[in-house]
C-alpha cells in the first residue's frame, strides 16, 4: 500500500527578502521563466539566489538580470553553465504593456520577489515596486526591534 505525499501548493525555491526591505510593492505578477536543463536541476536542489536580481524591459520582453542559479557539481561536461545568465520571463502581452507604462513613471521598478514551483514549472513572482526612503527603512527596523522586545518579555513572563 503506497502512501501519498502531501506537497505544499507553491513550494518556494528562493526568496528575495532584501526587496521587501528596500521597496514598497504596488502590484504583483507571476511570470514563467525560460530555463536550461541544468538550471532546473540546480533549482530542484535549491541553488538559487535572487538578492541582487532585478527585472528589465527590452524590446517589449521582460528579463531577469543578476538572479543567480549555481550549477550542480555533477553538471554535464558539454554544457557551459553560467550562474548569472540573463533569463527571459514570460507574461501576457497586455500585462507587459501595462508594466511598460508604469515603469516609465518616475520611481517605479520591477523586482523579483521569489521563485516557486507551480504544476511542475518554475514561476518567478515579480512586483512593481517603489523605492523606500531611509526614514521608512528605519521605521521598519524600529517595528521589528519592538516586536522582538515584546516576544522576549512574553517569553520571560511564561517561565
Amino acid at each position: 500500500m503506497a502512501t501519498k505525499k502531501t506537497k505544499s501548493p507553491n513550494p518556494v525555491i528562493a526568496e528575495n527578502k532584501k526587496a521587501a526591505f528596500n521597496y514598497f510593492f504596488e502590484e504583483r505578477y507571476e511570470a514563467g521563466m525560460v530555463l536550461e536543463g541544468w538550471e532546473v536541476k540546480a533549482l530542484r536542489a535549491g541553488k538559487a539566489q535572487l538578492t541582487d536580481g532585478y527585472v528589465v524591459i527590452r524590446n517589449g520582453e521582460l528579463f531577469v538580470i543578476g538572479a543567480q542559479i549555481n550549477p550542480l557539481g555533477t553538471a554535464s561536461t558539454h554544457v557551459r553553465p553560467d550562474a548569472v545568465r540573463t533569463k527571459k520571463l514570460l507574461l501576457h502581452a497586455e500585462e507587459i504593456q501595462r508594466l511598460i507604462g508604469k515603469v516609465e513613471q518616475k520611481g517605479y521598478t520591477l523586482v523579483p520577489i521569489n521563485l516557486h514551483w507551480k504544476n511542475g514549472r518554475v514561476k518567478c513572482e515579480i512586483a512593481l515596486a517603489k523605492g523606500k526612503d531611509t526614514h521608512d527603512k528605519r521605521h521598519v527596523i524600529k517595528e521589528r526591534e519592538g516586536k522582538r522586545e515584546v516576544e522576549r518579555a512574553m517569553k520571560e513572563r511564561h517561565r
